[in-house]
């Protein structure tokens, strides 16, 4: 009689525990219980592939159309690939870059000019082109101006370079996003050995046409010649120049082995580059898209501009197996002293020894 007692009452308390999880299951979002707005699954964050943390689906979308003028197997192209899959990543293709090579939208000062004017473009440059707009800012693409990645790291907390950014943002309609991509160094590739400046009297040198470029490159003994960098191999081919002013990179990428003998280490320009965009387009995004913009532009330009500075000897085994020869024995000292002369034409002076003075060099 016990045992028939106790079979009973578990099998009521069975019954009342089946109820009790029914109803539990029917109130944590079935189609009978709570709304989704009470559920934790129905939250905008979390998503079925990438859970709390996984960004809401934009409610619209941007595009930027970024061009610069290298070719796609440069280390600068892969860099600026990386940077759009992460802006792309964390916006979760709320803002997409899409990245053409080979100046493939068209030059590069026909493309600032549609910065200014606010069309959602970018443009990989220089110092030296920003000069056009704010003329004291071409100083950091002036002969033996840093020479460190560290150096460069340094100048974007510098007020007066601050100052620079905000006048070409106010006045012209420019944003900067980053100036962490640094090609390297910059040395003379010719068909002749220099290891002086009086070894570049009478050569024609390619060089961009911005005012601090033409001065540099005739302070340190040659003739500048402003030629488009597509047109340069044909140029040195053809005789309309005798040679060139590049970083290693552009050798391998140019294979200009083909057209020149050797690559002199003058060192005269470390090459920092500026990534820009159209003022207008950049407050058009949401905050959060801009910092990221800002911040993925500055870690993947870090990250290229390191391992362009270690492949370095990579590059010099290659091209001297290709038939070029590299002279290092060049009188620097020389080369840095001429090239002073390109501050002075420019007016330029003063701004660097400020400059110096913000940065505690001497």
């Amino acid at each position: 009689m016990k045992l028939k007692k106790m079979i009973a009452v578990f099998a009521a308390l069975a019954l009342i525990l089946g109820v009790l999880a029914a109803c539990g299951g029917s109130g944590s979002g079935g189609s009978g219980g709570s709304s989704p707005s009470s559920s934790p699954s129905a939250s905008p964050s979390a998503s079925s592939g990438g859970g709390s943390s996984a960004p809401a689906k934009p409610d619209k979308t941007y595009v930027l159309k970024f061009n610069h003028v290298l070719s796609e197997s440069e280390p600068f192209h892969q860099g600026f690939l990386k940077w759009a899959e992460r802006v792309k990543e964390r916006t979760n293709g709320g803002l997409e870059i899409q990245v053409f090579h080979s100046a493939q939208l068209g030059v590069e000062e026909d493309i600032i000019e549609q910065i200014k004017s606010g069309v959602n473009v970018g443009q990989n440059t220089d110092s030296a082109r920003l000069g056009m707009y704010v003329p004291d800012i071409a100083v950091m693409n002036g002969p033996y101006f840093v020479e460190t990645l560290d150096e460069v790291a340094k100048l974007k907390e510098l007020p007066t370079v601050q100052s620079w950014l905000k006048e070409l943002e106010d006045k012209h309609g420019i944003k900067v996003l980053s100036f962490s991509w640094v090609q390297g160094l910059r040395h003379m590739i010719t068909n002749k050995p220099i290891r002086t400046p009086d070894d570049l009297s009478g050569l024609r040198i390619r060089t961009p046409g911005a005012p601090i470029w033409q001065e540099s490159v005739r302070a340190l003994g040659a003739s500048p010649v402003a030629m488009s960098f597509g047109d340069m191999y044909v140029g040195m081919q053809q005789g309309a120049v005798d040679g060139a002013e590049l970083v290693y990179r552009n050798v391998t990428g140019g294979k200009l082995w083909e057209v020149a003998k050797y690559i002199s280490e003058t060192g005269h320009i470390l090459l920092i580059n500026f990534e820009i965009i159209s003022k207008e387009f950049f407050d058009s995004l949401p905050k959060e898209y801009q910092d990221i913009l800002v911040e993925e532009a500055d870690r993947a330009g870090m990250e290229t501009s390191q391992l362009m500075e270690q492949e370095v000897e990579q590059i010099k085994q290659e091209v001297t197996g290709k038939g070029m020869e590299i002279i290092t024995d060049v009188d620097v000292n020389a080369f840095r002293q001429a090239g002073q002369a390109a501050y002075e034409k420019l007016n330029l002076v003063q701004v660097k020894e400020q400059l110096y003075k913000e940065l505690g060099k001497s």
